[in-house]
Order: C-alpha cells, then structure tokens, then sequence
C-alpha cells in the first residue's frame, strides 16, 4: 500500500514520520445511480485518527452531495462521479481544519467537544487547544455524533489490573517451574560428579600405596625411636638456662619465673650477640605486667556501633538488589517480605531514584516496571503516595514542576487510580500540618492536576446524568 506524508506542507520531507495511504476511489453505477466509493476510508481515518464517517459527511458536504458511510461493511460511498485528486484536494483541507493542530502543525490531535458545545483540538504534541471553525457544515454533525471517548472508567481499569495480576502470577509459577528443574538438574549432575571423584580417587590411592619393602623399612624406624629413652633436667637452674637461652634481649623483660627465684648472675650460655640479658623479674601480685595490661586492654569489647534503622537497612538491600540486576518481579517480592511496608516502600522510591531532580517524571517512565509490579492493590498505592510525598519534599524549588507530572505519567501507566490520588491530596500532610511545610508544598504544586481530574470526572459525571 502505498503511503504518503499527512499534510500537503509535509509532502516532500522524506523523514516525516506521520504517514497515511494514498486515497483510492472506485466509480460504481450508470447514469442516475452514479456513485463514488472510497475503497480504502477505513484506513486513510484509521491513520488520522478520525471516524470514517467524518471525512466521507466532509466530501459530501464540500461537493454538495449525499454521502454515506456504513459501519457494518466499512463502505464509503458519494453520490456522483469524482475524480480522485478532487477527493484528495478535499482530504488535504479536512485534515488542515480537523486534523492538524493550529499551533505546530502536528496532527497527533484529538477531538475536544466542549461543555459550550465547541470543538477544539487538543495537540498531545505541544498540549496547544485549537478552536474549530463553527461555521463548517460538518460541526453539526460532529456535535451530533460525537467521538467516542477513551474507556478510563474505574471498571474498566480493574479489569485491566486483574489481568495483570493473572499474567504475573502465571510468569511467576513458570519461573518457579524453571527454578526447580535446574535444580534437580545440578543435583543429578552434582551426584553423578561424586561418583567420579571417588572412582578417581581410589585409583590414586592404589597408585600412590607404598610398597612392602618401604612399609617394613618405617616399621623398624619406629621400633628403633621407641627404644630410646629421652630425659629432661626439671631443675630449677636448668629451668632459667633454658629460658636465657630462648630469649632475645628484648623479650626477656616479659618474663616471670614462676617460683619466684631471681637469677643473681647471668650463666655463661645467657650472652646473645654477646650482650648480656636482664635479670628476670620476680612475680607480683599487687601490679600486673604490662603484658597483661595489653592483653586486657585488647580483650575490652568494642564500643558499640550506632545501629541502623529500619529504613536505611532497607535502602542498603534495595540498592544491592539493584546492582545484582534483579527484575522488577524479584524486587516486588523483596518488598512484599519487608516489614513496616510504609518505610520499604519509602526506601524502594529512593533506591530508584535517588539523585533525580529535573526530569523526575522521564526517569519515572523508564523504571515504571518496578512500580507497577511493586503496586498491587490499594495500600500499596498509599504507600507509594506517602513515599513520593516524602522524596519530592526534599526536591530543591526549581523541580516542583515535576510533582504534577510524575503523577500524571503513573495515572496513565494505570499504577495510580484517581480515587487514591484524590484521597492522598485532601488528607493531611504526613510532615506538618502547617500551610508551609514540605508537604504543603508539594500538595501545592500537585494542584494543577488534581484540578484536571476533578474537571474530567465532573464531565463523565455530567454525561451519565444525560
């Protein structure tokens, strides 16, 4: 199918990526019964983002017309015989006045039918509101049949959420499977290694043996060592000739005798590298060497460390689970074992994103895996809240920007529901209850998109009432 640039001004930029399918018409009938049929509308409305009937009430309008597009079979049909570059010059203006938006230019826009009844164009690229012309024909019928709003109702979002929590608790019981495969395996294989070291070493032991002869020779050895009758002089001098002898100059002041005999000469034998060694020292009972002062100085316990609190020790697991490069599964799970929770979760966000100011809400959308598996239910959300409360207080003033939109990045991810959201801003602040205290101000800086939510439910609100 061949494709070609959105928007007559695009048409020669060959790395403009907004593509649509060139229109292609069929003219169908004779006389009277003539008739256009766009054959590929579907797709050309599909690639704009509009409703088919939209762009085919648009020709009929323009060329004065019938037109009518049918929802069953996908048919566009006017009345009348049409050139094709006619309809795709009338297509070029549909998508300038409907399509694009009056600020950049960007036709990623969205139809916005206010509670005046007005159409405007909300650009997700700039977030510029473009009014439509109301003088257009086609506003009637767009007023009549209006776009069909994105399902966001809360029962649709935990519809989603628990096929969520079903395809996790599936890839969880197919990782513990896994888990116990490889282990059976490596006790198979570990087994089957011991019967081989043992096969290896029996053969060693068969090779290294001694012989007869070898075995007879230590024998007689040993029979000749028992025969001889060793004897030590235990004499008193004998005992301090010894001692002399073992010593150095220096240590010998450490020694006591224990009978408390003083040497009164040194022997001939005491002179190392011909110097003399000290007299040894009788042994005391109302002093202690200085030995045994070191001794007992080395033997005082410790002062105790300061121990950490639970939620740094929290913050040091955290951040080496995150260096093992655990999933954001596996994390989940160390969460869910840490207790209190409110406190694993606080040092959760900040092992995260720790060191993040400006450019918070970018960081959020890279690591949003981590939060929503962490984030389960509806406590796990006030959690996460409280912990976000807590991380952006210390945020430095240029960065309170980034409250409102993190919290509309994790709105969207489906992580945090609107109703928590609203319950976490009219609560108290955690912090201080005062109008300027740290979370004051954040719940101060969060306002723009409360607001927003409030507007939108006072809309959905307003058309169940209709």
């Amino acid at each position: 199918m061949a494709l070609q640039n959105i928007g007559a001004g695009n048409r020669d930029d060959a790395f403009y990526r907004y593509k649509m399918p060139k229109l292609i018409t069929k003219i169908e009938g004779r006389g009277n019964g003539i008739k256009t049929n766009v054959v590929n509308m579907v797709d050309v409305a599909k690639a704009l983002a509009r409703h088919p009937a939209y762009t085919t009430k648009y020709f009929g309008c323009e060329l004065g017309a019938q037109s009518k597009y049918d929802e069953k079979t996908g048919t566009s049909i006017v009345n009348g015989a049409h050139d094709t570059s006619k309809l795709a010059s009338l297509l070029e203006n549909f998508i300038k006045k409907y399509v694009q938006c009056y600020g950049c230019g960007n036709p990623e826009t969205e139809v916005v039918i206010t509670k005046t009844q007005l159409i405007t164009l909300k650009c997700a690229a700039c977030g510029y509101v473009s009014d439509v012309d109301m003088r257009d024909k086609l506003t009637t019928f767009i007023l009549k049949n209006p776009p069909e709003q994105k399902k966001g109702g809360k029962k649709d979002r935990a519809l989603r959420r628990a096929e969520k929590e079903r395809l996790k608790e599936g890839e969880a019981a197919d990782e513990q499977m896994k888990k116990l495969k490889r282990e059976a395996s490596k006790k198979s294989k570990s087994g089957s290694d011991a019967k081989v070291v043992k096969k290896k070493q029996g053969s060693d032991d068969e090779e290294h043996s001694p012989s007869a002869s070898q075995a007879d020779e230590e024998e007689s050895v040993a029979n000749d060592e028992d025969d001889v009758q060793w004897q030590t002089d235990t004499s008193a001098e004998a005992a301090q000739r010894r001692i002399i002898e073992q010593l150095t100059a220096a240590t010998s002041e450490m020694v006591m005798v224990g009978n408390g005999v003083e040497l009164s000469e040194p022997s001939p034998r005491s002179k190392i590298n011909g110097q003399t060694a000290p007299k040894l020292l009788k042994k005391s009972s109302s002093k202690k060497s200085e030995t045994e002062n070191e001794v007992n100085e080395m033997k005082e316990p410790d002062s105790p460390k300061e121990e950490l609190s639970p939620r740094e020790k929290f913050l040091l697991d955290f951040k080496e689970c995150l260096k093992k490069g655990m999933t954001p599964a596996q994390m989940a799970v160390q969460l869910n074992k840490a207790s209190p929770r409110s406190e694993a979760m606080d040092a959760f966000f900040v092992a995260l994103f720790e060191g993040c100011g400006k450019g918070l809400h970018k960081e959020i959308t890279k690591k949003k895996a981590y939060l929503d598996a962490a984030v389960q239910d509806e406590i796990s959300q006030k959690d996460l809240l409280a912990a976000i409360e807590t991380f952006c207080c210390a945020l430095p003033p240029n960065a309170s920007k980034e409250i409102p939109l993190l919290l509309k990045v994790l709105y969207d991810e489906e992580i945090l529901e609107e109703e928590q959201i609203l319950l976490w801003y009219d609560a108290v602040p955690s912090t201080n209850g005062s109008a300027n205290s740290p979370g004051a101000l954040v719940r101060k800086s969060a306002l723009p998109f409360v607001d927003w939510l409030r507007s939108a439910e006072a809309e959905s609100e307003e058309e169940d009432d209709e």
